[in-house]
């Protein structure tokens, strides 16, 4: 009876370290822009859905997907929001970075004007405020302006960090327009501003944000990037159906206090945030045609090469969507 006594002990023991071991899988995930492309992550950590998967997520802000894939290389984070563009540059030049999920496949962003442009064309010899050289936002402004036939020469661009402070540039006239993403382009909308462009209604489709991982931290921590995955697959589906909670975390997350701005940001992102989160291949594809006229070795690379959406599909496999769907 004793010896029994002590292996249920002992068995307990084992069943408190291993729920304890789980619970503390420690994982560093960057957020690299003030946008509700990245809500899934978000509403993963407003809702407790990493504690759920057994993760102690911490959320951090290192603006700029290739300030992102550095940290990543450095090993000072595991995983990061990226664009497609920025990951498949890093793993021409041997990065080997891999998109695991994917938040958005088209460019949610608005080319805003101040009040006094009513074309794009209007836009020439005039500042055009981005992020940063390379980002989103500057894909999707030389996209806009050369959709009206502008060339890079005939205008200025200037990187100015983060996205409210393109909207903050444009409202000191410090620039003339600006690509913003939601909830900023809603502020700006309010403020009076033109929307000359809505890239996600007239632009390509395109893998513009997506969640990043190194192979090597994939092959070594397998498991948590698969936990990890889960966790914003959840958060994306909670987005998309839970309004209430959206809305809450938008508010809390993104620093959105105006109403309207709110249910702006709600009904963009709803409707472009993927779900499945899977990486599209054709958005992949259109990065890989835009790359390969300066670089040959987009030439010959496939959207598999900068993806690993094995993840994904294992939650598909399972029904995990269709169990949420039914919950």
């Amino acid at each position: 009876m004793r010896l029994q006594s002590l292996a249920l002990a002992s068995l307990s023991l084992a069943v408190l370290l291993a729920t304890h071991a789980w619970g503390q899988t420690n994982v560093r995930i960057n957020w690299t822009a003030v946008t509700g492309a990245q809500s899934g992550m978000f509403l993963a950590k407003q809702e407790g859905l990493f504690k759920k998967n057994g993760l102690d997520v911490e959320l951090i802000h290192i603006p700029s997907s290739s300030r992102g894939i550095q940290a990543i290389l450095a090993g000072e984070i595991a995983l990061s929001f990226m664009d497609g563009s920025n990951a498949a540059q890093a793993n021409l030049k041997g990065a080997n970075i891999a998109l695991v999920a994917g938040a958005t496949n088209r460019q949610v962003f608005s080319l805003m004007a101040k009040p006094e442009f009513k074309r794009i064309t209007d836009l020439r010899g005039k500042k055009i405020g981005i992020t940063r050289i390379g980002s989103s936002t500057h894909t999707s402004a030389l996209y806009a302006m050369g959709s009206a036939g502008l060339k890079p020469s005939d205008y200025q661009i200037l990187p100015l960090v983060e996205v409210p402070n393109i909207y903050t540039a444009l409202v000191a006239g410090q620039i003339d327009a600006g690509v913003m993403s939601p909830p900023t382009n809603g502020r700006a909308k309010k403020a009076g501003f033109v929307e000359l462009m809505n890239l996600a209604k007239e632009g390509p489709e395109y893998v513009s944000v997506g969640v990043g991982v190194s192979r090597a931290y994939i092959k070594a921590n397998e498991d948590i990037v698969r936990r990890v995955v889960r966790s914003y697959a959840e958060g994306v589906y909670i987005f998309k159906t839970n309004k209430a909670t959206a809305l809450r975390m938008i508010q809390n997350h993104l620093k959105v206090k105006e109403t309207e701005i709110q249910e702006d940001t709600y009904s963009q992102f709803r409707d472009y945030l993927e779900y499945p989160p899977y990486v599209s291949r054709k958005g992949m594809e259109t990065i890989l045609a835009e790359l390969s006229e300066k670089d040959p070795g987009a030439k010959a690379a496939k959207p598999d090469d900068f993806t690993d959406m094995r993840f994904v599909a294992e939650l598909e496999k399972e029904g995990f969507f269709k169990k949420l769907a039914v919950k």
